[in-house]
Order: C-alpha cells, then sequence, then structure tokens
C-alpha cells in the first residue's frame, strides 16, 4: 500500500500544500508506523511536513495512530508523570533528570521517554545512567516513588524508525513532534512536555486540547521538559480540553543565575545528586514547576515517601 495519494496533498509547498483532516492524518501516520511506506515515501513525508508544518489536526491524527499501537504501562494507584526527552543539550545541562527525581521524592511514579536520534547533546538517559538507572527493556508496571525511562523502541519500534530518519535528512521530522504529545499510560496520567520555539505552542496547547490530554506544557530548557534553571518561564495547564495560562515568563533581565554544572552527563548527574541531598538548592524555577507538578496531579504530600527508588 502506497502513501502517494496523501503525499500530493501535502507536497505541494507551504503556500499550495492542503491540510489533512484527523481521520486522514491518522490513517497517513499509520501507514507510515506500520512499514506500508517506502523509504523514498517516507523521505518525502517527512520533507513535505517540514515544509507545510503541522496543523493541530494533523497532530491529533497523528497521535491517534501512535496511540492505538504504541505499549502502555498499566494504571497506577496515582497518576503516572510523563516526561518526554527528546531534545538533550547543548549549552545548558540536561535536568529532565533533577525534575523527574523530585516528583519522584513526592510518591508519584514518574515514565520518562526519549530517544536518541543524534549524537551531539546530552541525554537525559546518559544522566539517568550516571545515577544508576539504565533504561528497561519493556514498558511494565510502574511503581510508585521511582523513575523508569524507556526509549521509543520499546514503546513503538515504527516510531522510533521514523525519529531515526532524523539522520539520514538531517532536519527534525513530525515524529519529533509526536512523541512530545504522548503519555504512554493505560491509567490516569500527567503529560509535562515542551516546546523549543515559541510559534509551536498554540499548536501544541490546541493539540493537547484536541486529544484530551492532562498536560503541563512549557517553553522546557533547549526544549527538554524542565524549567529554565535560571528564570521563571510561562506554564500552561491542560485539563479537559480546556487550556489555562498557570504561570507567566519572568521579563526583563536576569539578576541572578544559579550555579549550574557544565554541560556534561558525569557532572550533571554529581550535581543532580547533590541537590537531592539537600547539598545544593532547587533552582527556583524548578521549585515552582514542581509545583504546578504536584498540583496537577493532586499529590497528597503529607502520606508519601520521602525518597526516591530507582526502577531498572
Amino acid at each position: 500500500m502506497t502513501i502517494a495519494p496523501y503525499l500530493k496533498e501535502i507536497g505541494r509547498g507551504k503556500q499550495g500544500a492542503r491540510s489533512l483532516t484527523r481521520d486522514q492524518a491518522a490513517d497517513l501516520f499509520g501507514r507510515v508506523l506500520d512499514g506500508q511506506a517506502s523509504e523514498l515515501e517516507v523521505g518525502a513525508f517527512c520533507m513535505a511536513m517540514r515544509v507545510k508544518g503541522e496543523t493541530p489536526q494533523e497532530l491529533a491524527g497523528f497521535c491517534d495512530a501512535a496511540g492505538a499501537r504504541m505499549a502502555r504501562a498499566p494504571a497506577t494507584q496515582r497518576p503516572v508523570v510523563v516526561l518526554p526527552s527528546y531534545n538533550g543539550a547543548r549549552r545548558l545541562p540536561v535536568l529532565t533528570p533533577l525534575l523527574a527525581l523530585l516528583v519522584a521524592r513526592e510518591g508519584l511514579p514518574v515514565l520518562v521517554h526519549g530517544h536518541a536520534s543524534e549524537d551531539t547533546r546530552v541525554s537525559t538517559r546518559a544522566v539517568l545512567e550516571h545515577l544508576s538507572l539504565t533504561a528497561s527493556p519493556a514498558l511494565g508496571a510502574l511503581a510508585e516513588a521511582s523513575v523508569t525511562y524507556v526509549d521509543t523502541q520499546a514503546l513503538l519500534p515504527g516510531l522510533a524508525c521514523l525519529l531515526d530518519v532524523r539522520r539520514a535528512i538531517g532536519v527534525r521530522g513530525s515524529a519529533h513532534s509526536v512523541v512530545k504529545l504522548l503519555a504512554p499510560c493505560a491509567g490516569p496520567s500527567l503529560l509535562v512536555t515542551s516546546y523549543t520555539h515559541p510559534e509551536f505552542r498554540d499548536a501544541m496547547r490546541e493539540t493537547l486540547c484536541l486529544t484530551g490530554a492532562r498536560a503541563l506544557l512549557l517553553r522546557g530548557t533547549e526544549g527538554e521538559p524542565v524549567a529554565d534553571p535560571r528564570r521563571a518561564v510561562a506554564m500552561t495547564a491542560v485539563r479537559d480540553g480546556q487550556a489555562a495560562d498557570v504561570q507567566a515568563a519572568q521579563a526583563g533581565t536576569v539578576t541572578s543565575i544559579p550555579e549550574l554544572p557544565a554541560c556534561e552527563a558525569a557532572s550533571t548527574a554529581q550535581w543532580t545528586a547533590r541537590v537531592l541531598a539537600g547539598a545544593e538548592p532547587v533552582p527556583a524555577p524548578i521549585a515552582a514547576q514542581l509545583a504546578q507538578v504536584l498540583d496537577l496531579t493532586a499529590a497528597a504530600r503529607a502520606n508519601v515517601p520521602r525518597h526516591a527508588t530507582f526502577a531498572a
């Protein structure tokens, strides 16, 4: 089966391309995920969408297709906090592991999923490995007060293959947007996700409303789902198909900058451990993000374990 009819619609350039309906987008993306498109067609799909840009309806359709095929963690007593980590860090340290462990310390199960489609950035996975947490080979039951990391390959192999197209064409594709919108859980969850460029904010916000996700959306550090440790960032809460801004971005010049580790996995892991031990303060913007996460998950802080364990 071919995806050529869809390519004729989306491949007419930025001005001439026609957007797909949600059902059409789900059918197209499903065929790509199922291996029904040739390598040339997959490349054409990635470049056509890169030029055209995805509409919220198309992104919702892509999420429908991925959601119907991906593995899901069994339901847990408390909502699972999901952190998609696909950007890594090039300039600032990647602090997604710190956020994950701070959330787990409040008694919640945390699922981090990611996939390396380039080799020039420091990844969350690398930092977690320095903290003795290795990737789980498959997605299974999630424990409370713990962090579990899985590669996209364990969630949906076809989606991991689509992410790897970046190595051939050199630019991100629709799959990189889709993975940030996925919460692979059978029960209640909170998706903590981010956008890199401001123009993506509205599209992601509307898509999360369309898919009925419960989410916290922010402009993360270098595209990671963690607040910039140097200044407050804008955050939007999404629930029941409605979005509401819960924190405004800090305006003006930053007057004080916290001491941060180098952008390197081992030193980031060591600094993270010191923060968790109380030897270093939690950066205020990340503490504010943690508070939003706990509010959205309705976490009861009074009777939860004050420690995190590593689920390998």
